[in-house]
């Protein structure tokens, strides 16, 4: 029974922290200081989207990181509806045009420098790059 085996115990300090708090080791100054980046990379190209992705990816493996991604992110469906006709005489007919707005998402932890190193790639026209960077 839980209840006794309670009742048993003293209730002292030592008994009721579950977990031991861990000290996190101290930084030398001269030491690099890993960083959270999150790479956000939007485009309308699924295909050129993919090959960024993909370099960016590879370049992280390279340097040995540990990556998450790249997380797809629900397609933005922009859409306009318009008139053929300019001045609203004649048959009433529309034009539907859209834009779809594709997105990835990337996750790795590294020093600043490795960062510089991974995303100097070429980079195709279309696709737009965020970088966010994080302390631990």
């Amino acid at each position: 029974d839980l209840y006794s085996f309670c009742t048993l115990l003293p209730l002292t300090h030592q008994n009721m922290s579950a977990i031991n708090p861990v000290k996190k080791p101290v930084a030398d100054a001269g030491a690099s200081v890993s960083h959270k980046i999150r790479i956000t990379l939007s485009s309308r190209k699924v295909a050129a989207l993919e090959g960024v992705c993909k370099k960016l990816v590879s370049r992280a493996n390279e340097e040995n990181l540990k990556v998450k991604g790249p997380v797809r992110i629900p397609t933005k469906t922009l859409r306009i509806t318009t008139m053929k006709s300019p001045c609203g005489e004649g048959t009433i007919t529309f034009d539907r045009f859209e834009m779809r707005v594709h997105k990835r998402v990337i996750d790795f932890i590294a020093p600043s420098e490795v960062v510089k190193k991974i995303t100097s790639i070429n980079i195709e026209a279309g696709v737009d790059v965020e970088v966010t960077v994080a302390d631990m």
